[in-house]
Parts: structure tokens; sequence; C-alpha cells
């Protein structure tokens, strides 16, 4: 017997094969091929098999009870939203109401699962959700939205935002990370988007209902109430702004950009990121914006960035004047040297205390204002209730206060930070051994006025060499930094390393300030004072002693 071909299709295939070439009978190609006759009949009379009949639905005990839950169904098309039967319900009421104990609480769900939508449409209320496909010219549409991620910040699991505007036609797409979804990060990551792309979209750009940008929604209709900041951004920069409906009904209508989030997020923030600052990793995300420009989206012809070579000369060119992004607010320096802004506390220099200044929120920091000049800056927050403070705008207070220093919320934030390095504290315990508490704390507040004249590394070395020689003078460690900043100009930054070596070489010395002083004098050419006129009234006063005068 021949051995049987492994398909049907190739089973019939053999067979008229054998029947037209070889003239095999019926009864022949049955033995042959170990098939009945009526096969060999069927594949005589057509190429393909004939399709199995489908079996006849089996009876079930939902059965009975399958035009009450139609019935159900129908009602809830007119029921309040939040008053509609879910399965459970429905479940609940045939046991309770129509005595169903032979049903199971997954037949009803199985049913309603098919037959909810199919009478949806039985009763006119709209075809099943269909998508249609767009098509886009160059240089007229975009999508703007936010996406949470989570980073590694300083050790820290974080979650950050992060902003997305991707133009429709090309696929090209800038995006930054931003501490929160605020308004300040919004307006900020469209100028920084717009910068990237070289222009404005001609025609609209596509948003969620963003409280950012969004007020009120009216209704179920296109209308809403804008913010006046977000209006103002628009003008400027002349963008036109289409909003998508509010929940899940109207994410389809901006898919480019939430599909690009979800793609960024799973081949560039994969594994989590760990950096030291949202700054580090925005040079790097503004690399993989670049990298991405090689990309094809699904089966398209062109990369990203040869597409957007077509688009971009066709975008709004992007005005010459710039645009305040950060939200600006006047507010009283309270009696801690403190402003408070969006539940957190900020430094300001004490002698600001009680009086007004202007506060300029940004995105990723916060910028404090006395009339034109800038007098703080800060990195902003990203926790709520917290608080971030500058030991050098407490100084002057300090000086009044030295007993307040060691226990200071500034200075130890200042040690976290780095900038009261170990070499401080030494110079601090070696300069109040010699002078006492008070005045010991006194010379290390002048030490520290020298950060706000000299280079960080300048003043450590300095206090380092200071620290050596045994001279717990401010004078002595200005000098000694002087002479490092003269010495080592263009040198790297001091390292802790090279800070502790410097404490623990032992030949360093320090130079009077007095002796610097006097040598950079020109030579005296005056002859040195005589004193023979004073000897002279020395002689004439012990006189009387021998007689009268």
């Amino acid at each position: 017997m021949a051995q049987v071909p492994v398909s049907k299709i190739e089973l019939y295939a053999a067979i008229r094969r054998d029947a037209k070439v070889e003239g095999l009978s019926s009864r022949a190609l049955s033995a042959k091929y170990g098939v009945g006759r009526r096969t060999v009949a069927t594949a005589l009379e057509s190429v393909f098999p004939a399709t199995r009949k489908e079996l006849p639905a089996r009876a079930s005990r939902l059965d009975p009870f399958k035009v009450i839950i139609d019935q159900i169904l129908r009602e809830d098309l007119d029921a309040p939203r939040k008053q509609r039967h879910t399965v459970k319900r429905v479940f609940d009421r045939l046991i309770d109401e129509h005595q169903a104990l032979g049903v199971s609480y997954a037949m009803v769900r199985a049913y309603i699962a098919v037959r909810g939508p199919e009478i949806r449409v039985e009763e006119g209320r709209g075809p099943p959700q269909a998508f249609i496909p767009q098509t886009h010219r160059p240089g007229d549409e975009a999508e703007v939205d936010f996406g949470d991620v989570w980073i590694q910040l300083n050790g820290v699991s974080t979650k950050v935002f992060l902003f997305s505007l991707r133009l429709s036609f090309s696929g090209k797409a800038a995006h930054k990370i931003f501490a929160s979804c605020g308004q300040e990060a919004f307006l900020e990551g469209h100028v920084h988007a717009l910068q990237v792309l070289g222009g404005v979209p001609r025609s609209k750009i596509r948003y969620d209902n963003l409280r950012a940008a969004v007020s009120q929604v009216l209704g179920r209709t296109r209308g809403r109430v804008e913010s006046e900041r977000w209006t103002a951004f628009r003008s400027h920069f002349s963008i036109e702004s289409f909003y998508c409906n509010p929940g899940i009904e109207g994410a389809h209508e901006k898919g480019g950009v939430e599909g690009q989030i979800g793609w960024f997020r799973r081949n560039h923030l994969v594994p989590v990121p760990k950096v030291e600052s949202l700054a580090e990793l925005n040079v790097m995300v503004e690399q993989w914006d670049r990298d991405d420009d090689a990309r094809r989206i699904l089966q398209r012809a062109m990369t990203v960035g040869e597409m957007f070579a077509i688009e971009r000369p066709l975008l709004i060119p992007l005005p010459e004047e710039d645009f305040e992004t950060g939200l600006v607010s006047s507010l009283r320096v309270n009696r801690y040297g403190q402003v408070s802004v969006r539940t957190n506390h900020y430094s300001v220099p004490v002698r600001l205390i009680g009086r007004m200044v202007r506060v300029v929120l940004h995105a990723s920091e916060l910028v404090v204002y006395e009339n034109h000049k800038e007098v703080a800056r800060h990195e902003r927050l990203i926790a709520k209730g917290g608080s971030r403070l500058e030991l050098d705008h407490y100084l002057e207070a300090l000086l009044r206060k030295p007993g307040a220093l060691p226990g200071a919320t500034a200075l130890d934030q200042a040690r976290s930070a780095g900038k009261f390095t170990p070499v401080h504290d030494a110079w601090w315990q070696a300069a109040c051994k010699a002078h006492g508490d008070a005045a010991g704390t006194r010379a290390l507040i002048a030490v520290l006025l020298l950060h706000r004249h000299m280079p960080h590394e300048h003043v450590v070395a300095g206090i380092a060499t200071a620290l050596r020689a045994g001279a717990m003078t401010a004078d002595a460690v200005a000098l000694e930094a002087r002479k490092w900043g003269e010495s080592d100009q263009g040198a790297e930054p001091l390292s802790d390393q090279d800070a502790r070596r410097l404490r623990m070489d032992a030949g360093a010395t320090v130079t009077s300030l007095t002796e610097r002083r006097l040598a950079a004098l020109p030579p005296d050419p005056r002859p040195v004072p005589s004193v023979a006129a004073y000897d002279q009234l020395l002689r004439l006063r012990r006189r009387p002693a021998d007689g009268p005068a």
C-alpha cells in the first residue's frame, strides 16, 4: 500500500493524478491509499475537501433563562450608567427570582459577553467599535501627552513624568522628563519640543483634557474653558488646540503619541535608569531622540528622520521672543528666612526677612528675585512638605547666634550635599579648641563667607593647609586659598581624597598676612629712625638725684 499523503488536499491531488495519468480504477485507488470508495469519488469530483458540517449546539441549562437575560440587557440601555446590571447582579436575580439553581456564574458571564454587544446593535444603539485609518499631511498635526515612568534618583525609586510631542506625519517625537506634570512642566515641555522640531504644526495639536490646559469641560461637546496662561502660550506660538473626548473613549483620537510613550518607555527606560539628577537623565533622553531618527515605523519605506526632513520646512517658524513658562508670584519671607511654595519651603538671605520677593517657579527649579536681582536659586523639591535650605543664606544671622550652627537644618543639608566637607568639620573642632566654642564658630563662619568670592575647592585646600600648620584664623585660610588659586590655575577641582591628603601632609607652612603685605610694598629709601634725642632727655631727667638743678 502506498504511503498516504500528510494532508487531505495532498491525498486528493494524488488520487486525481493516479486516476488521470495511471488510469487506475476506484477499487485500485482505494486499495493503494487505504481509503474508502466514497473518499475516492469525492476526490475525483472536487479539488478541495468538503468542509465539515458543524454539529448543532448542545442544549444548555441556561437556555430557559436567555430570554430573561436579554430583557435585562435591553432595559439597561435606558438605565442610568452607574445603575446598570453587572454580571453578578444578573446571576443573583436568576437565582433569587427565577430559581435557576443549575446555572453557574461562568455561564451567565460568557453569554452576556457575546449577547450584550449584539443587543446594542439590534436596538439601534450603534455598530461595534471600529477604527478608521487616517492619512496625515506633512507639517499639519501633532499630538501631546504625559506618561509616568519610574527611575532610581540618587538611589531612591522615584516616579517622574515623561512629556512627549509627536508629529503625526513623520512620527518624529521630542521627549523630556520632569518631576511633575503641572502647568510649568507642560509649558516647558512644549518649548523644548518646538525648539527641537524647529517649528509649530500648521493645523492643530491634539490634547487630553489636562488640568494644565483645560479648566472646564463643557458637557459632551468639544467646547473647553482654557486656563489663561495656556491661552497666552498658544497665542504666542500660534498653536491650534484640539481636545479629545474625555476618558478611554477619546484615547484613540491621539493613539500615535499613546503608542509612542509606551514604545519609548519599553526601549529606553528598561532597565530602570539610575541617575544622580533629572538633568543627567534628560541629556540621555535627547541622545535617544536623535538615535530614533534611524528607525522605521511599521512598514514605512522611509525612516523617521527621512520623513521629518520632508516635514520640517512646512512647519510654522518659531517666534523670536521668549515666553516665561515659570509661575510668577510675590511672597513674603517668613522669620525663618524662607518662602513657602506649593507646600515646600526654600531659603533666601536672612536680610530679606519680612520683605516681599518675586518667586518664579519652573518645572525643575525655583528662582527668587529681589527687585530685578536674583538672590536665590534652588532645585525644585519633588515630595511635599519638604525644605531646601542653603547654609550661605544664614551666615549673617549665625554670626550673632553662633550656638545655633551645630543643630541647624541648613548645616545638615550642606553636609548631605557635600558642600560642608570633613575638612570644614576638622578645622571647626580645632578652632573651637583653640578659641572657645563661640569664637571658634565665628571663625568658621568667616571662613564659610569666603565661598562667596572663591572657588569651593580653593577654600577647602586653604582650610586643609591652615589646619596642618595649626593656624586657626580666617585670615590664614583666606591667604592660603588665594595662594592655591594663584598656583592652581586651570587645575581640576579638589577631590575628597586630595583634601584628606592635604590634611595629613605635615610639611606645609602658613605665611603671615602682614609679611605678605610688606613684601609687596616698594623699598623705603628713608633712613632708619633714631632715638638719640630721647636718650638725652632721659639723662636730664636723672640729674636732680646728684644735686639741685
